[in-house]
């Protein structure tokens, strides 16, 4: 008996345009957001899917009731972005002019460099993993969908793939992923597909 778990990050808000970390923010989604999630829709309206989960976050709301219009949402905080601190509505550029040595600090070794404000990479791996077990545990046999965010995604994947490069991949906006369980066993079997935006750039 499968359970399967399709893990989506939501769409675009203007902070990610203008590439500012959101993380515990309640950022909404942009026009463009908005629209990525609808050729989701589009493109999952015949997919089976038994119930939807997503982070309490607005621009993960947001897109769980764009792309699941039929569906009640679960929220669940375990599901929420990483806590960036002090880092939390800064660009880059500003995170360097303010929180220079630090930024450089975490950057290097996100793992054992706590943000000031924010949470550690350990403790926000931990969170979601136990978010995600519990979903799984509650859903035997079934197909969920999660709408979630791009760290979140990226940090239990890689933990799966046994992969330490943590922040060289970041799921797209509204990308699937999908994850299966046989006998408690993860199967990564689709990763960061967004073949649904691909293709409506290239028929638009």
């Amino acid at each position: 008996m499968k359970t399967k778990l399709i893990l989506i990050r939501h769409g675009q808000t203007h902070w990610n345009a203008q590439k500012k970390y959101c993380g515990f923010m309640d950022v909404g989604l942009s026009p463009k957001g908005k629209r990525q999630a609808e050729k989701l829709h589009r493109r999952l309206h015949c997919e089976k899917v038994h119930h939807v989960y997503a982070s309490d976050r607005k621009r993960a709301v947001q897109t769980a009731q764009i792309v699941f219009k039929e569906f009640k949402i679960k929220k669940l905080k375990g599901l929420r972005e990483m806590h960036f601190g002090c880092f939390e509505g800064l660009t880059h550029k500003q995170i360097m002019k303010k929180h220079r040595r630090v930024y450089q600090k975490w950057l290097n070794d996100p793992f054992n460099c706590k943000i000031p404000e924010g949470e550690t990479l350990k403790s926000f791996k931990k969170r979601v993993a136990v978010a995600l077990r519990k979903i799984v545990d509650d859903n035997p046999g079934k197909t969920v969908a999660v709408v979630f965010h791009g760290g979140a995604i990226s940090i239990f994947i890689t933990t799966l793939l046994k992969n330490k490069d943590f922040w060289k991949w970041i799921p797209s906006s509204t990308s699937m992923s999908v994850i299966e369980y046989e006998n408690k066993k993860p199967k990564v079997v689709l990763l960061n597909d967004d073949s649904h935006i691909k293709k409506a750039r290239k028929n638009g």
